[in-house]
């Protein structure tokens, strides 16, 4: 389950061979980010994020021991030279470890099939250097795909849930997809299942169904982190598995998780989030904030704890 991802063992093998520069200076409001996914690991907590420039230049991962100063950005993942990827590279970059080895899945959009796709690179440790084992698509080559991530269910089978992308789905109505994966991670197996549409909630302003991250609490439901637009722009909705299983069906919390101004202290909006554990044993989630950059305001990393209640989560 998603826990591996939490307690991710350590061993010589998997230990990075290269160390990020100290004296960044980038606090987390003042590091530019989109779509922040952390790791823990061996003390220390892993930021993988695409670089500023519509990710030419790689995924990049910045490192802390704080949850608050951030190391100069590595590159983790540098484009080869004819590199399919022509321009919004590298959306939303995950980090998994899965049986010895790391996982990035990430969004390109392709040269060679014109649309958003995903695709798989691996290494043996958190900051690589990764390299492509998916032939730079696992994704059906006329869709377009977004925010692939990975979820193990209780049998130990791979999966990945992504997102069809509104922009080749009837009416605009963007999909929640889920479908198994080979042990190698680099293939589907098996046909692909769609949980919900993006306006199965009354909430909705757009066809969006961005972020997906699974989640199981202490008490045993299945729930999903996703993001779309509200009023009040970006936002995290929360969505609960009634079987239990990825498979669903699943059901829409009435309560958004993040809204702006849903609370005092959220005075912007944002969204696709994450939930991490930290070593200390507390629960976090984080999130990029706001959703769009402003003279005053640019995309950052947002961190909150978060609580269990009643099977299901909210924010400290």
């Amino acid at each position: 389950m998603k826990f591996a991802n939490f307690y991710v063992p350590v061993r010589e093998e998997n230990k990075p061979r290269i160390l990020p520069e100290s004296g960044g200076g980038r606090t987390s409001e003042r590091l530019y980010c989109r779509d922040p996914f952390i790791l823990p690991y061996d003390g220390k907590y892993y930021l993988y994020h695409r670089s500023a420039d519509d990710g030419r230049h790689g995924i990049l991962c910045s490192v802390s021991a704080d949850l608050e100063h951030w190391s100069r950005p590595i590159t983790v993942f540098a484009p080869p030279e004819g590199f399919h990827g022509v321009k919004d590279c590298f959306w939303a970059p995950e980090c998994h470890y899965f049986e010895g080895c790391f996982y990035i899945f990430t969004s390109v959009f392709s040269s060679i099939y014109g649309r958003r796709v995903i695709s798989v690179y691996r290494a043996d440790n958190p900051l690589g250097p990764f390299e492509d084992i998916a032939g730079g698509c696992i994704t059906p080559p006329e869709w377009d795909a977004i925010d692939g991530t990975l979820y193990v269910d209780d049998e130990g089978q791979p999966w990945m849930v992504f997102v069809h992308e509104w922009v080749s789905m009837p009416e605009g109505n963007g999909g929640m997809c889920a479908v198994r994966l080979s042990r190698d991670l680099t293939h589907f197996e098996g046909e692909i299942t769609q949980l919900f549409l993006a306006r199965d909630v009354s909430w909705a302003t757009m066809g969006v169904t961005d972020g997906p991250f699974l989640y199981r609490t202490k008490g045993g439901p299945l729930l999903m982190l996703w993001s779309n637009f509200s009023k009040k722009g970006y936002v995290v909705a929360l969505a609960r598995s009634e079987s239990g299983s990825l498979l669903g069906p699943w059901t829409h919390a009435d309560r958004l998780l993040y809204q702006k101004e849903l609370r005092p202290d959220f005075t912007t909006d944002g969204g696709h989030a994450m939930i991490f554990r930290t070593h200390e044993g507390q629960t976090m989630i984080s999130l990029h904030s706001p959703n769009a950059a402003s003279e005053s305001n640019f995309e950052h990393l947002m961190l909150f704890p978060l609580k269990e209640e009643n099977g299901m989560i909210e924010i400290a």
